[in-house]
């Protein structure tokens, strides 16, 4: 009788092994089918601008529409720089970009730093009245800005565009708060214990172990920056100083568009930040998955 039971026992135990190595690789290649899914419909807006920037003018309005180019049109990259100056614009971008990387940076990290690793009475009070700040719309603060940058002579330069910057935004303060609380607080401690300084303490510990944080607020702050098209719009008046995003808009016209050169020249807009998103997407990463571990 035990002799019986034994086999049935074991050929149970196989079925199972079986059951669940089949119920894992389904598992799995549903999860890799949604993944595709999600990837094809992603990416299909900007294959649809990438097949559209090198489609010929006879080609953009037909139906069905055409996914595939049958002639390449690499003109109308050459065409769309020359319809604008790009140059300048892209100078112009660069530099607003720069200021603003600098300002967010250094006016954030600080704030961040106070209201983590330093103890004062209504810190978390404050902290939540920050956080109270993201509900509040861009849109709603704007026209009480743009009296005030008025009145200080500040429109038609990039000074709106940058010194905002350097008052610090409630997002990243948020960020950098988290991440800083990761840091573990012995350091600190050695620190205050040698003599240091709370500077010495966020200049020569908290910064250097905190550069995947920076770089995720560094790498926002650059791509808000760059595709930024309102604030540019209301500030700035003179075209010799317009952005990127402002330089697209010139392409649609009253009475016709230029749609191939306008995907043309989106592509050049585009691929500047896909280039930096590739080669920044490890420390990106890494910073978003360390921040927020510790509240």
């Amino acid at each position: 009788m035990a002799v019986e039971v034994q086999p049935q026992r074991g050929a149970r135990v196989a079925t199972r092994r079986q059951y669940i190595v089949w119920s894992r690789l389904l598992a799995r290649a549903l999860f890799v089918a949604v993944l595709l899914v999600l990837t094809i419909t992603f990416a299909l807006p900007f294959y649809w601008l990438l097949s559209t920037a090198v489609k010929t003018t006879t080609e953009l309005f037909v139906a069905p529409p055409i996914w595939i180019p049958s002639h390449l049109e690499w003109s109308n990259f050459s065409n769309a720089v020359n319809f604008f100056p790009f140059v300048q614009y892209l100078t112009n971008t660069l530099i607003i970009c720069a200021g603003a990387v600098v300002g967010t940076l250094l006016s954030n990290s600080l704030i961040a730093y106070g209201l983590s690793r330093i103890q004062w009475p209504g810190r978390n009070l404050l902290f939540i009245l920050l956080l109270g700040t993201l509900l509040l719309p861009y849109q709603v603060q704007l026209i009480p800005l743009f009296i005030l940058f008025a009145q200080m002579h500040w429109v038609d330069t990039y000074l709106p565009l940058i010194v905002p910057t350097f008052f610090g935004n409630a997002f990243f303060m948020f960020l950098l708060r988290q991440f800083f609380l990761t840091i573990p607080a012995e350091l600190a401690e050695a620190v205050r214990v040698d003599g240091g300084s709370e500077l010495t303490i966020f200049a020569r510990i908290v910064i250097p172990l905190s550069t995947p944080a920076l770089a995720v607020v560094a790498l926002f702050t650059f791509i808000n920056t760059w595709n930024a098209f309102l604030e540019p719009l209301v500030y700035l008046r003179t075209q010799s100083k317009y952005t990127l995003s402002i330089g697209l808009s010139t392409f649609l016209g009253q009475y016709g568009s230029q749609w191939s050169w306008l995907m043309a020249a989106s592509a050049l807009v585009f691929i500047p930040i896909v280039i930096l998103f590739f080669f920044t997407q490890r420390t990106f990463i890494q910073g978003i998955t360390f921040t927020g571990s510790k509240g």
